[in-house]
Protein backbone atom coordinates (compact mmCIF):
# COMPACT_ATOMS: atom_id res chain seq x y z
CA UNK A 1 0.00 0.00 0.00
CA UNK A 2 2.87 2.31 0.70
CA UNK A 3 4.86 1.71 -2.31
CA UNK A 4 1.26 2.06 -4.34
CA UNK A 5 0.61 5.25 -2.42
CA UNK A 6 4.32 6.88 -3.64
CA UNK A 7 4.01 6.10 -6.95
CA UNK A 8 0.80 7.44 -7.07
CA UNK A 9 1.96 10.68 -5.47
CA UNK A 10 4.86 10.75 -8.07
CA UNK A 11 2.30 10.52 -10.82
CA UNK A 12 0.18 13.18 -9.65
CA UNK A 13 3.14 15.28 -9.27
CA UNK A 14 4.41 14.23 -12.52
CA UNK A 15 0.85 14.74 -14.50
CA UNK A 16 0.66 18.42 -12.67
CA UNK A 17 4.28 19.50 -13.93
CA UNK A 18 4.12 18.35 -17.71
CA UNK A 19 0.14 18.85 -18.10
CA UNK A 20 1.04 22.72 -19.34
CA UNK A 21 3.91 21.29 -21.86
CA UNK A 22 1.61 18.60 -23.05
CA UNK A 23 -1.38 21.46 -23.60
CA UNK A 24 1.04 23.74 -25.54
CA UNK A 25 2.10 20.70 -27.39
CA UNK A 26 -1.67 20.09 -28.63
CA UNK A 27 -2.06 23.86 -29.05
CA UNK A 28 1.02 24.28 -31.34
CA UNK A 29 -0.29 21.15 -33.46
CA UNK A 30 -3.38 22.69 -34.17
CA UNK A 31 -4.36 24.23 -37.92
CA UNK A 32 -4.88 28.28 -37.03
CA UNK A 33 -8.65 27.78 -37.40
CA UNK A 34 -9.09 25.64 -34.74
CA UNK A 35 -6.77 27.23 -31.95
CA UNK A 36 -9.23 27.80 -29.59
CA UNK A 37 -10.33 23.75 -30.04
CA UNK A 38 -10.53 22.07 -26.43
CA UNK A 39 -10.05 18.62 -27.25
CA UNK A 40 -6.86 16.92 -25.67
CA UNK A 41 -5.28 15.69 -28.94
CA UNK A 42 -5.31 17.83 -32.22
CA UNK A 43 -7.31 16.82 -35.19
CA UNK A 44 -6.29 16.96 -37.99
CA UNK A 45 -2.89 17.58 -36.81
CA UNK A 46 -1.11 20.41 -38.57
CA UNK A 47 2.58 22.02 -38.30
CA UNK A 48 1.54 25.08 -40.06
CA UNK A 49 2.05 26.89 -36.92
CA UNK A 50 5.80 25.87 -36.44
CA UNK A 51 6.13 27.29 -40.29
CA UNK A 52 4.95 30.21 -39.39
CA UNK A 53 6.90 30.52 -36.28
CA UNK A 54 10.48 31.22 -38.85
CA UNK A 55 8.28 33.20 -41.10
CA UNK A 56 9.41 36.48 -42.52
CA UNK A 57 7.84 39.06 -40.55
CA UNK A 58 8.68 37.31 -37.24
CA UNK A 59 12.19 36.66 -37.44
CA UNK A 60 12.72 33.90 -34.84
CA UNK A 61 15.94 32.38 -36.30
CA UNK A 62 17.70 35.84 -35.54
CA UNK A 63 15.89 36.23 -32.30
CA UNK A 64 17.32 32.44 -31.06
CA UNK A 65 20.60 33.17 -32.48
CA UNK A 66 20.46 36.24 -29.78
CA UNK A 67 19.54 34.01 -26.87
CA UNK A 68 22.19 31.54 -27.45
CA UNK A 69 24.99 34.63 -27.64
CA UNK A 70 23.53 36.08 -24.61
CA UNK A 71 23.12 33.25 -22.61
CA UNK A 72 26.44 31.53 -23.98
CA UNK A 73 28.26 34.76 -22.69
CA UNK A 74 26.32 34.63 -19.42
CA UNK A 75 27.16 31.32 -18.58
CA UNK A 76 31.22 31.62 -19.86
CA UNK A 77 31.62 34.72 -17.49
CA UNK A 78 29.60 33.47 -14.40
CA UNK A 79 31.78 30.39 -14.64
CA UNK A 80 35.06 32.16 -14.91
CA UNK A 81 34.13 35.01 -12.20
CA UNK A 82 32.17 32.23 -10.40
CA UNK A 83 34.94 29.36 -10.05
CA UNK A 84 37.51 31.73 -8.53
CA UNK A 85 36.01 33.55 -6.38
CA UNK A 86 34.15 29.88 -4.73
CA UNK A 87 37.41 28.60 -4.62
CA UNK A 88 38.85 31.72 -2.77
CA UNK A 89 35.67 31.61 -0.39
CA UNK A 90 36.03 27.69 0.46
CA UNK A 91 39.82 27.27 0.33
CA UNK A 92 41.76 30.48 1.57
CA UNK A 93 41.68 32.02 5.15
CA UNK A 94 41.22 35.83 5.15
CA UNK A 95 39.48 38.25 7.05
CA UNK A 96 35.57 38.75 6.73
CA UNK A 97 35.50 35.24 4.58
CA UNK A 98 32.03 34.27 6.11
CA UNK A 99 30.65 38.14 5.81
CA UNK A 100 31.48 38.10 2.03
CA UNK A 101 30.13 35.20 1.71
CA UNK A 102 26.92 36.77 2.94
CA UNK A 103 26.70 39.49 1.57
CA UNK A 104 26.93 37.39 -2.24
CA UNK A 105 23.93 35.64 -1.05
CA UNK A 106 22.29 38.84 0.13
CA UNK A 107 22.32 40.38 -3.15
CA UNK A 108 19.64 37.88 -4.22
CA UNK A 109 17.26 39.24 -1.94
CA UNK A 110 16.47 41.79 -3.78
CA UNK A 111 13.90 41.68 -6.78
CA UNK A 112 15.63 41.91 -10.47
CA UNK A 113 12.23 44.10 -10.91
CA UNK A 114 13.94 46.91 -8.18
CA UNK A 115 17.28 47.23 -10.24
CA UNK A 116 15.85 47.48 -13.85
CA UNK A 117 14.99 51.69 -13.45
CA UNK A 118 18.30 52.40 -12.53
CA UNK A 119 19.67 49.98 -14.97
CA UNK A 120 17.92 51.16 -17.84
CA UNK A 121 19.19 54.89 -17.17
CA UNK A 122 22.38 53.90 -16.29
CA UNK A 123 22.89 51.61 -19.56
CA UNK A 124 20.99 55.06 -21.53
CA UNK A 125 23.58 57.14 -20.28
CA UNK A 126 27.02 55.05 -21.18
CA UNK A 127 25.27 54.28 -24.80
CA UNK A 128 24.08 50.48 -23.84
CA UNK A 129 21.02 50.25 -25.07
CA UNK A 130 19.93 47.51 -27.72
CA UNK A 131 23.58 45.63 -27.17
CA UNK A 132 24.39 42.45 -25.89
CA UNK A 133 25.85 44.18 -23.28
CA UNK A 134 22.75 45.52 -21.74
CA UNK A 135 21.41 42.04 -21.29
CA UNK A 136 24.45 39.81 -20.14
CA UNK A 137 25.97 42.09 -17.65
CA UNK A 138 22.41 42.61 -15.72
CA UNK A 139 22.12 38.68 -15.68
CA UNK A 140 25.94 38.33 -14.45
CA UNK A 141 24.78 40.39 -11.32
CA UNK A 142 21.59 37.66 -10.92
CA UNK A 143 23.64 34.46 -11.83
CA UNK A 144 26.65 34.77 -10.14
CA UNK A 145 25.79 35.02 -5.85
CA UNK A 146 23.87 31.07 -6.93
CA UNK A 147 27.51 30.19 -8.77
CA UNK A 148 29.21 30.98 -6.17
CA UNK A 149 27.18 29.49 -3.29
CA UNK A 150 27.02 26.35 -5.30
CA UNK A 151 30.48 26.07 -5.82
CA UNK A 152 31.66 26.94 -2.57
CA UNK A 153 29.58 24.07 -1.64
CA UNK A 154 31.05 21.83 -3.86
CA UNK A 155 35.03 23.17 -3.25
CA UNK A 156 34.56 23.09 0.59
CA UNK A 157 34.23 18.96 0.19
CA UNK A 158 37.07 18.43 -1.13
CA UNK A 159 39.91 17.28 0.50
CA UNK A 160 42.69 19.67 1.47
CA UNK A 161 45.15 16.81 1.34
CA UNK A 162 44.44 16.54 -2.29
CA UNK A 163 46.30 20.38 -2.96
CA UNK A 164 49.23 19.59 -0.16
CA UNK A 165 49.83 16.66 -1.94
CA UNK A 166 50.03 18.40 -4.95
CA UNK A 167 52.42 20.86 -4.10
CA UNK A 168 54.90 18.14 -2.19
CA UNK A 169 55.28 16.92 -5.34
CA UNK A 170 56.66 20.49 -7.16
CA UNK A 171 53.52 22.37 -7.99
CA UNK A 172 52.49 25.44 -7.64
CA UNK A 173 49.04 26.62 -5.45
CA UNK A 174 48.06 27.73 -9.34
CA UNK A 175 49.39 24.47 -10.59
CA UNK A 176 46.88 22.29 -7.88
CA UNK A 177 44.09 24.33 -8.41
CA UNK A 178 44.12 24.28 -12.49
CA UNK A 179 44.85 20.31 -12.56
CA UNK A 180 43.61 18.88 -9.19
CA UNK A 181 40.69 20.75 -8.12
CA UNK A 182 38.80 21.80 -11.06
CA UNK A 183 38.79 18.42 -13.08
CA UNK A 184 37.39 16.97 -9.35
CA UNK A 185 34.93 19.80 -9.08
CA UNK A 186 33.08 18.87 -12.53
CA UNK A 187 30.27 18.52 -11.61
CA UNK A 188 29.68 20.94 -9.67
CA UNK A 189 30.86 23.08 -12.47
CA UNK A 190 28.71 21.78 -15.31
CA UNK A 191 25.76 21.95 -12.86
CA UNK A 192 26.35 25.84 -12.51
CA UNK A 193 26.57 26.28 -15.95
CA UNK A 194 23.26 24.58 -16.84
CA UNK A 195 21.30 26.37 -14.46
CA UNK A 196 22.85 29.53 -15.45
CA UNK A 197 22.47 29.10 -19.02
CA UNK A 198 18.79 28.25 -18.12
CA UNK A 199 17.86 30.83 -16.25
CA UNK A 200 19.62 33.24 -19.16
CA UNK A 201 18.00 31.21 -21.63
CA UNK A 202 14.44 31.90 -20.21
CA UNK A 203 15.38 35.99 -18.85
CA UNK A 204 12.75 38.28 -20.50
CA UNK A 205 12.21 41.64 -18.58
CA UNK A 206 15.74 42.89 -18.46
CA UNK A 207 15.46 41.92 -22.66
CA UNK A 208 12.31 43.52 -23.53
CA UNK A 209 13.41 46.57 -21.53
CA UNK A 210 17.35 47.07 -22.59
CA UNK A 211 16.43 46.49 -26.47
CA UNK A 212 13.53 47.76 -28.65
CA UNK A 213 15.56 47.08 -32.14
CA UNK A 214 13.71 43.99 -33.20
CA UNK A 215 17.16 42.65 -34.75
CA UNK A 216 18.61 42.21 -31.00
CA UNK A 217 15.65 41.06 -29.30
CA UNK A 218 15.96 37.49 -27.52
CA UNK A 219 13.32 34.76 -28.28
CA UNK A 220 11.46 34.94 -25.04
CA UNK A 221 10.62 38.62 -26.09
CA UNK A 222 10.36 38.15 -30.35
CA UNK A 223 7.48 34.98 -28.51
CA UNK A 224 5.75 38.16 -26.57
CA UNK A 225 5.46 40.15 -30.02
CA UNK A 226 4.07 37.66 -32.40
CA UNK A 227 1.30 38.73 -34.89
CA UNK A 228 -0.10 35.61 -35.94
CA UNK A 229 0.43 33.48 -39.39
CA UNK A 230 -1.16 36.12 -41.66
CA UNK A 231 0.62 38.88 -39.39
CA UNK A 232 -2.99 40.25 -37.95
CA UNK A 233 -4.76 37.35 -36.86
CA UNK A 234 -4.12 36.16 -32.62
CA UNK A 235 -0.87 34.62 -32.90
CA UNK A 236 -1.84 32.02 -30.09
CA UNK A 237 -1.38 29.04 -32.06
CA UNK A 238 2.05 30.34 -33.45
CA UNK A 239 3.03 31.74 -29.30
CA UNK A 240 2.96 27.75 -28.38
CA UNK A 241 4.59 26.43 -31.68
CA UNK A 242 7.40 28.92 -30.82
CA UNK A 243 7.57 27.90 -27.13
CA UNK A 244 7.72 24.13 -27.83
CA UNK A 245 10.87 25.13 -29.96
CA UNK A 246 12.52 27.23 -27.03
CA UNK A 247 11.51 24.57 -24.75
CA UNK A 248 12.48 21.01 -25.79
CA UNK A 249 16.44 21.27 -26.18
CA UNK A 250 16.52 22.16 -22.60
CA UNK A 251 14.36 19.80 -21.70
CA UNK A 252 16.71 16.95 -23.82
CA UNK A 253 19.65 18.65 -21.55
CA UNK A 254 18.26 18.27 -18.53
CA UNK A 255 17.71 14.38 -18.84
CA UNK A 256 20.63 13.76 -20.39
CA UNK A 257 22.73 15.60 -17.70
CA UNK A 258 20.09 14.76 -14.83
CA UNK A 259 22.55 12.98 -12.29
CA UNK A 260 25.25 15.42 -12.73
CA UNK A 261 22.97 18.01 -11.88
CA UNK A 262 21.67 16.12 -8.73
CA UNK A 263 25.22 15.22 -7.72
CA UNK A 264 26.03 18.65 -8.29
CA UNK A 265 22.83 20.42 -5.82
CA UNK A 266 23.88 17.41 -2.95
CA UNK A 267 27.37 18.30 -2.85
CA UNK A 268 28.40 19.12 0.36
CA UNK A 269 25.02 18.26 2.28
CA UNK A 270 26.91 15.06 3.69
CA UNK A 271 30.75 14.56 5.14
Amino acid sequence: MKRALSYLGLAAVAVYCLAPFYWMVASALRRPQDQFDNSPVPSPVSTENFRAVFGGHNDFGRALLNSIVVAGVTTVFTLVVGVFTAYALARLDFRFKNAVLGLVIGTTMFPGVSQLVPLLKLFTDIGWINTYQAMIVPSLGFALPLSVWLLTAFFRQLPFELEQAAMVDGCTRGQAFRKIIVPLAAPGVFTTAILTFIAAWNEFLIALSMVNRKEMQTATVAISKFTGVSGFDQPFGTQMAAGVIVTVPLIIVVLVFQRRIVAGLTAGSVK
